[in-house]
């Protein structure tokens, strides 16, 4: 293929979508058009789940379009020849990825062939070690690592929901903050500022055991609503509470465990890591914890910064739809490319 062709990468989570476009040149390599955000996804099976997906990839797409177009980039007339999405929620070889496949096909007015959907951590992955071996650990409201030989092999490790993982994500510290005050309020664990300091996180009015329990099981509060308290919890540390800091440690091991996990399956235990998400990010205290877990676990790990984010993985990956075909994907062990990504 000579002449350069429109391709699209999307980085769509739970609170926005990014569509960035991108033309493949002649000798393989990107430009970068222009991007746009759009809404963000929920899980295919939630109630108006396509829908949202649908209408996340189909807005964020002509954002990208619009923002190109006002940098004096003529995209609006050149059709769209692939495209990658990273997504939330999209487990590799279901049939929810199946579902994301068929969906974003009809909204970017592609064949399926031309079409990749998958977990936004394989994006990620591929963005931040330009397709070469590393793993990758992201800590955001949840949390997973996903590492990558040189020869193509790959491996996960949690990433099961915040009902089914503690792992160290941002849901996690909140959780477990909220776990010691009740402790605390048992008399279970000795009393401190930490339990009425945190609560009051929690927002007006009065605040007991009871509402608590009643607040959790609320609709829509869930992971999000556990992460929310994150920021305070990281306050409370920054203070020198105590409680607050053993929290933060608690989760920063969790962490460290999965990327000792990937690193043990891969041999990897000497390779690079990349952290990345919102808790590693703004969470200075339980970043550095985290590094220093790392250190002691992993010695020979290098710690590195991101290549390229998500949605330069995900331009990545679909420029090799081009060309690129489709190998037999086993369950929790592929080759991450755009064949094994793409739904068997």
């Amino acid at each position: 293929m000579t002449e350069p062709v429109l391709l699209a990468g999307f980085d769509a989570g739970q609170t926005h979508t990014t569509c960035r476009l991108a033309l493949r040149r002649s000798d393989g390599s990107l430009r970068v058009l222009g991007e746009g955000d759009g809404p963000g996804v929920s899980h295919l099976a939630a109630a108006a789940g396509e829908e949202r997906f649908s209408a996340a990839l189909s807005i964020s797409l002509e954002r990208a379009r619009a923002a190109a177009a006002s940098k004096g980039e003529q995209t609006l007339s050149t059709a769209l020849q692939a495209a990658a999405v990273g997504a939330s929620g999209i487990e590799q070889g279901s049939a929810v990825q199946r579902l994301g496949t068929t969906l974003a096909a009809a909204a970017l007015g592609l064949t399926l062939e031309r079409v990749l959907v998958s977990g936004d951590e394989r994006t990620a992955l591929h963005g931040a070690f330009g397709g070469g071996p590393g793993i990758v650990v992201i800590s955001g409201t949840g949390c997973i690592a996903l590492g990558r030989t040189s020869s193509g092999n790959v491996n996960r490790c949690g990433g099961w929901g915040w009902l089914l993982d503690q792992a160290g994500s941002a849901c996690d510290i909140g959780r477990d903050a909220l776990i010691r005050s009740l402790e605390m309020a048992d008399g279970r664990r000795h009393e401190s500022d930490f339990r009425s300091r945190l609560w009051a996180a929690l927002g007006d009015g009065t605040i007991t055991p009871q509402r608590i329990k009643a607040m959790v099981v609320e609709p829509g509060f869930g992971a999000a609503g556990f992460a929310r308290l994150a920021p305070a919890v990281h306050a409370l540390a920054e203070a020198g509470d105590p409680d607050a800091n053993s929290v933060l440690e608690r989760s920063a091991r969790g962490l460290v465990e999965l990327v000792a996990a990937v690193a043990r399956t891969l041999d990897l235990e000497g390779g690079e890591v990349c952290g990345l998400g919102g808790a590693l990010e703004h969470l200075s205290l339980f970043s550095a914890a985290y590094q220093r877990r790392l250190r002691l676990v992993l010695p020979q790990a290098q710690l590195v910064p991101p290549r390229g984010d998500a949605c330069q993985g995900a331009l990545q990956l679909a420029a090799g739809l081009l060309t690129m075909k489709k190998p037999e994907a086993a369950p929790n062990s592929t080759s991450l490319d755009p064949g094994a990504l793409r739904p068997g």
